[in-house]
């Protein structure tokens, strides 16, 4: 009398004790001849300890003989038998209730569990030893080095795949039903499962590969964020095939003479050299885009290490999905998108343009100049004010006298004239220094100098008598 049970980790062949317990070892068998414990997962594993199943839903929380099936009681008492004991590892018992014990009885339905260790005496007396391990011992060592999380639920999933019964001494109750394939799995047994058997934890093969794939996955989970904040159209954007990376450009060269070098393989859309946004110089990179893959490829192919300008360029095709995410965000806001990777006519960005088009700063009123304008009109107002208010007077009629001088009517420009050309060269020296005193002075009166006034007020007495004059 003996059962197959083919798990996730090997095959286990269980002999009953049919004699010393029937009515548990019948339970047992009638339980793996309709299928009952397919699928069920080892739900407590415990090293050197012990390894529990029978409960096909996984939380450890239900069980059900073989007479509750059949519409009678759903338990049936524990057969505790004194003779026999949890001495050898693969010892195979009932599980029964916590206050189960020869005393006080218990009940015991489907679930069971294999010791992994010996000399277990103290669980003789409160569980029902039914069977053994006749062959799987390897299998039982597979147990022990399982990884369980504080439960003792393994993290890799442990199963029964099928039960199949090898000798059966006992005939079917009345009204068994057993089905002709083993059934599906429940979707109350598929929702409890961890890390599938067949799935690997730890990679296998070459480091470079797991490597590799490593890095992928990680520009996968990065591509995602990446998508969930907005920074990109959809994580699995890919860049153009038709724009090329060139670096390693002389300063000088200019984005017309890139394009025309360029231009020998193809139709290009855009060339663009990328500059310094504050002061307009070149970072030595520019972006080509061709009208079709195949001129970029044979770009690719013969401008490679090319000397352009003195300096030898290295050519690649762009990784960039800028662009691409400017169209995406024009066409979801509303805006009017470039075409991809640059414009329908070859021509420099606008920033890039010089005396053309609009500049950095141009959508800002002038904030700063008219502040500073204010600034200054205060601190005029400030120095007037505290000046008397006769000194302004005095000044401004000094300022219209002295301009009234200089200014003759017409009538008698022609005698002023003669006068003028018949005065010695001496007095017109004098005239011409007394003018240019007076025009100095004239301004400092202007700028309402404190210091000016020292200064006038330190010439010599002459200059004092022409002042009061």
């Amino acid at each position: 009398m003996s059962v197959l049970l083919e798990t996730s980790l090997g095959d286990i062949v269980i002999d009953l004790f049919t004699e010393e317990c029937p009515k548990t070892t019948l339970n047992f068998l009638k339980l793996c001849k309709i299928k009952f414990y397919n699928f069920s997962p080892f739900h407590n594993v415990q090293k050197d300890f012990m390894a529990q199943t029978g409960d096909p839903t996984g939380k450890g929380d239900k069980s059900e003989s073989i007479y509750g099936i059949l519409g009678q009681q759903r338990y049936f008492p524990a057969e505790i038998n004194p003779k026999l004991k949890h001495k050898s590892r693969g010892t195979v018992s009932m599980a029964v209730a916590q206050d189960a014990s020869m005393e006080s009885g218990g009940v015991s339905g489907s679930q069971f569990f294999i010791t992994l260790g010996d000399d277990l005496d103290y669980l003789d007396g409160k569980y029902t030893v039914f069977g053994e391990v006749a062959e799987g011992m390897e299998v039982l060592d597979k147990f022990n080095e399982a990884y369980c999380d504080e439960q003792g639920r393994p993290f890799r999933d442990i199963r029964i795949r099928h039960t199949i019964v090898l000798d059966d001494p006992f005939p079917d109750p009345e009204g068994l039903q057993v089905p002709d394939a083993s059934p599906v799995p429940t979707k109350e047994q598929l929702e409890n499962m961890r890390i599938g058997e067949d799935e690997d934890i730890e990679e296998q093969g070459d480091p470079e590969e797991i490597e590799k794939r490593r890095l992928q996955r990680e520009a996968k989970a990065q591509a995602l964020t990446l998508e969930m904040v907005g920074d990109l159209p959809f994580a699995e954007v890919k860049p153009p095939e038709n724009v090329l990376f060139v670096c390693k450009l002389n300063p000088v060269t200019r984005d017309e003479d890139l394009e025309l070098i360029f231009s020998r393989f193809g139709r290009i859309s855009s060339c663009e050299i990328i500059r310094d946004r504050q002061t307009g110089d070149s970072l030595s990179y520019a972006f080509i885009e061709y009208e079709n893959k195949e001129d970029a490829e044979e770009a690719y192919f013969k401008m490679q290490s090319v000397l352009i300008d003195d300096r030898r360029i290295h050519v690649d095709f762009s990784q960039s999905v800028s662009k691409l995410h400017k169209d995406w965000l024009s066409s979801r806001f509303g805006g009017k998108g470039e075409a991809l990777g640059g414009f329908e006519k070859l021509e420099k960005k606008t920033r890039y343009r010089e005396g053309e088009g609009r500049h950095r700063g141009d959508d800002y009123d002038l904030v700063f100049d008219h502040e500073r304008e204010k600034r200054q009109q205060q601190q005029r107002e400030e120095s007037d004010a505290h000046r008397p208010s006769h000194y302004n007077n005095n000044r401004n009629d000094r300022y219209r006298d002295n301009r009234s001088d200089r200014r003759p009517d017409s009538s008698s420009n022609s005698r002023s004239r003669h006068a003028r050309d018949n005065r010695s060269s001496s007095d017109r020296s004098r005239e011409y220094r007394d003018r240019d005193y007076r025009d100095s002075r004239d301004r400092d009166y202007q700028r309402g100098d404190r210091n000016s006034r020292r200064w006038s007020r330190s010439r010599s007495p002459r200059d004092r008598r022409d002042r009061r004059r």
